[in-house]
């Protein structure tokens, strides 16, 4: 199977062979994270597993393609948010964590 690093390689070429890598684009970019984001929501809402996995993965390439349109590296945004939350406290209310503050 071919690792997370390949795949986001393979996601920043073809960002870069179709023009869309560009730090202009962003704006519109994000609005593709959003997109991607809302019809995951929907999928999960309606429980059909091949539309939440695909919403998945279609949420991934928007990201690392907007890190890409401005410079930053998808490991880089992951390893900044890990460290933020990596000790934060809390409980988990309803199903969703709630941090203490």
């Amino acid at each position: 199977m071919i690792t997370f690093t390949e795949l986001e390689i393979k996601v920043r070429n073809w960002a870069i062979e179709k023009g869309i890598d560009k730090p202009e684009n962003a704006p519109k970019q994000m609005l593709k994270v959003m997109e991607e984001v809302g019809e995951t929501a929907g999928a999960l809402l309606k429980g059909k597993e091949d539309e939440i996995k695909d919403g998945i993965g279609d949420s991934f390439v928007t990201l690392i393609i907007l890190a890409q349109q401005l410079g930053y590296s998808p490991t880089e945004c992951l390893q900044l948010a890990y460290d933020e939350i990596a000790d934060r406290k809390g409980k988990t209310v309803g199903g969703v964590f709630v941090k203490d503050e």
